[in-house]
């Protein structure tokens, strides 16, 4: 039987990751520019950290996370998502006793999901995120949006949409739960059998459901942005005036719920309006989760963050025809051809080119000349440096600039200085 990678997984090959590289790359350059520091949690955690911080009534918990029970008996979850884990290191670290709070933090990670995959969408994902914990002021959840939005900016996405809603807070939520289940309860036998267990267990999760989407009483359901007491309309309204500020457009949805229990006041998603992206436009999503450090025995801290899928990010940036600029030319190739005393003069010279920071390769398959110089050729050699019995007697390289084919002889004593100056030249 061929092996092949496990269905929902994918191999990035290398004339891929440069591309991943450069889109991390310009993410990171971005989060410092707004003081974000990177966190790095491990890639699986005790089951009971998403049970509580994810919440039992969600679609992850009870249908898609990896979970196993360890050599000692223990019940261990591969991360399915990043906000749970990080919320878990703050409470640990204490990250919470902080005088500069909030605590500005972001990620890179694999996370696991075990769904049907689809276009973007995989078993392992590798998601971007950012959590900023310790502070309930509206400018900061303004502040995580801009940060999001200014990431897809960057690198050049223009077909873009900012949806939010408000959650309210726990007196909000509860008046508006009781509200959906009262408007759903006489429907409850025409619904999919998730969402009948969703109105007893969690009935916001109902308004979020892909299957019952056009029932008609979905048209008429109470919305949340109606029993919002006084204080969360007063929150919703400054976030606003944020963005106004920031000159950031957006979409006010009120059956945005997002698919996770955590959430309270501010939710939002930013999905793609490009043609031929897709029926998921989703690209990155969020929200404030003031509860959730409590949930894992730290004291009453809020918070707010938001995860982004990188698949997703550059299946956009393809569909938008934005060419990502890498360079994956090499800047030089050496050809060494002779005798013995050649190749042992090969080996040093590439060591002391690439001991200089110069990237640099040779041949490895005992090819003649022209074998050579057709393998600089497809490596996109910038210069190629030629090394034979002659050139070691007299202790230079003849180098071959590969666009002009002008060629120039080099001390090799000096090789390294003379060479980044013919780099510097084009």
């Amino acid at each position: 039987m061929a092996m092949k990678a496990p269905r929902g997984t994918v191999d990035i090959l290398p004339e891929e990751t440069a591309k991943w590289q450069y889109v991390e790359n310009k993410i990171k350059e971005i989060c410092d520019a707004y003081y974000y520091h990177e966190i790095r949690t491990p890639i699986f955690e005790h089951t009971e950290v998403f049970q509580r911080g994810v919440g039992d009534s969600t679609d992850i918990v009870q249908k898609e996370m990896y979970t196993f029970e360890d050599r000692g008996g223990r019940s261990i979850t591969l991360r399915p998502e990043g906000t749970a884990a990080v919320a878990r290191s703050f409470v640990e670290n204490k990250l919470f006793g902080s005088p500069d709070l909030p605590e500005k933090l972001y990620y890179f990670g694999s996370m696991f999901r075990y769904e049907r995959p689809q276009k973007g969408r995989m078993r392992q994902l590798n998601q971007f995120g950012v959590e900023a914990m310790g502070s309930e002021d509206p400018a900061v959840d303004a502040e995580v949006i801009d940060l999001a939005m200014q990431i897809y900016q960057s690198l050049g996405l223009s077909s873009l949409k900012l949806v939010i809603n408000s959650l309210g807070d726990k007196e909000s939520r509860q008046a508006h739960r009781d509200a959906l289940v009262a408007h759903f309860d006489p429907h409850r036998e025409e619904l999919c059998a998730d969402c009948q267990a969703r109105l007893d267990n969690n009935p916001l999760r109902v308004l979020d459901c892909k299957k019952d989407r056009d029932h008609p009483a979905m048209k008429t359901a109470p919305s949340i942005l109606d029993y919002l007491n006084e204080k969360s309309q007063t929150y919703f309204e400054q976030v606003k005036t944020y963005l106004d500020a920031m000159e950031i457009s957006y979409v006010v949805d009120p059956n945005l719920v997002r698919g996770l229990d955590y959430y309270n006041h501010t939710a939002f998603e930013i999905m793609s309006e490009a043609d031929g992206f897709g029926a998921i436009t989703t690209l990155a999503g969020g929200g404030r989760y003031d509860g959730l450090i409590n949930e894992f025995g730290g004291p009453n801290t809020p918070g707010i963050g938001f995860g982004m899928g990188l698949e997703r990010l550059l299946m956009a940036l393809k569909v938008e025809g934005v060419e990502i600029p890498v360079d994956t030319g090499l800047d030089c190739y050496v050809a060494g051809f002779g005798s013995e005393q050649v190749r042992l003069e090969t080996v040093k010279l590439v060591h002391k080119l690439r001991s200089a920071g110069i990237q640099v390769d040779t041949d490895y398959q005992y090819r003649k000349m022209k074998g050579q110089l057709k393998a600089a050729d497809r490596l996109g050699a910038k210069f190629v440096f030629f090394l034979g019995d002659d050139e070691v007697e007299q202790q230079i390289v003849t180098v071959k600039n590969m666009n002009t084919g002008n060629q120039k002889e080099i001390p090799i004593n000096d090789v390294t200085n003379q060479f980044k100056a013919l780099l510097e030249e084009i």
